[in-house]
């Protein structure tokens, strides 16, 4: 019996054809084409198995997908999904775990380096005409030496590390539970309160979940708390920064420079205050993607939608709930 996959983001047909090329037997592919409410509830009628990446997926929407097993994230945040009414309805989610830590890593890297150089500041301007070299927005700095602190230490952040060794500066990283010493001496890191992070980084780099404990944790407060000299690199998610508070503390010039690929909306608006500011590089949640890394990333999402059409549960791993 075929059954049906259904993927809520609106991807390009080219990118479903990919995906339709690494599918198990035994299983269809059907995409969104928009995010509008009433086309996801349509579409969803009839899925048996569900994959989102950055589209919500709520109580009244899985209500409509009334034979559905399996909600599958296509990537590792669940923060967008409405784990209480899954499991009211009997659904499995599931997750990528560790899929993305390279590419995220990467880019996070990425995202420093172009916020301290001001390289983003200088294409852009280039791009409109601009001949600027001496009139740089903020100080352009180099990432050798600093003391770099990592909020969040799963496989992103620890891989995050990893890329910085190079830079002979110090590390410093913040999670719920310390590493063994032998851990933090492997990584060249070492653990520090948040409010010793913000106080001593050059670079403030967030890889943390959005929880109740996370939401809003980047404040004025916590911002007033950081060097005049540093800047904060978000790719962790949107909502653990409180972006008006950090568009007027980029503004006062209370930090130097913020790197944002992750916002409270998504996708966010225009009049979002952060885009208009030269010392912020915005974009627009795509430091997950990697074409070298898309096949591996869905077969090893594809692997647990076809254990569970065969009756087996999904790799410890990636269970959810």
């Amino acid at each position: 019996m075929t059954r049906k996959i259904v993927v809520l983001d609106p991807i390009t047909p080219q990118t479903a054809e990919r995906m339709r090329e690494l599918l198990p037997a035994g299983l269809t592919l059907q995409h969104a084409t928009s995010r509008d409410a009433a086309h996801l509830h349509d579409i969803v009628a009839d899925a048996d198995y569900l994959v989102s990446g950055q589209v919500a997926v709520g109580r009244e929407l899985m209500a409509a997908a009334k034979q559905a097993k399996l909600l599958h994230k296509w990537g590792v945040g669940v923060d967008n999904f409405d784990l209480e009414a899954a499991k009211a309805q009997g659904i499995t989610v599931a997750r990528t775990t560790a899929s993305n830590a390279k590419p995220v890593a990467e880019a996070a890297l990425g995202l420093t380096i172009a916020l301290l150089r001001n390289l983003a500041w200088g294409h852009t301007s280039l791009r409109g005409g601009d001949w600027r070299p001496m009139s740089l927005p903020k100080p352009s700095c180099s990432l050798f030496g600093k003391t770099v602190g990592i909020i969040g230490f799963g496989a992103i952040g620890q891989n995050f590390a990893r890329l910085l060794r190079p830079f002979g500066g110090r590390i410093l990283y913040n999670k719920t539970r310390q590493l063994e010493a032998a851990e933090e001496a492997e990584l060249g890191v070492s653990f520090a309160s948040l409010q010793e992070i913000l106080r001593d980084a050059d670079v403030v780099s967030l890889h943390c979940p959005l929880t109740p404990q996370t939401r809003g944790m980047i404040n004025r407060e916590a911002l007033r708390g950081m060097k005049p000299t540093a800047v904060l690199i978000n790719v962790a998610r949107g909502g653990v920064v409180v972006e008006s508070d950090l568009a007027e503390a980029l503004k006062a010039k209370e930090i130097l420079g913020a790197a944002m690929d992750v916002y409270e909306e998504e996708p966010t608006p225009p009049s979002n205050p952060l885009l208009g500011l030269e010392n912020a590089i915005c974009t627009p949640h795509i430091a997950a993607m990697a074409a070298d890394n898309f096949a591996p990333t869905i077969n090893q999402m594809f692997g647990n939608i076809d254990r569970f059409n065969r009756g087996e549960p999904v790799a410890e791993a990636d269970f959810v709930c």
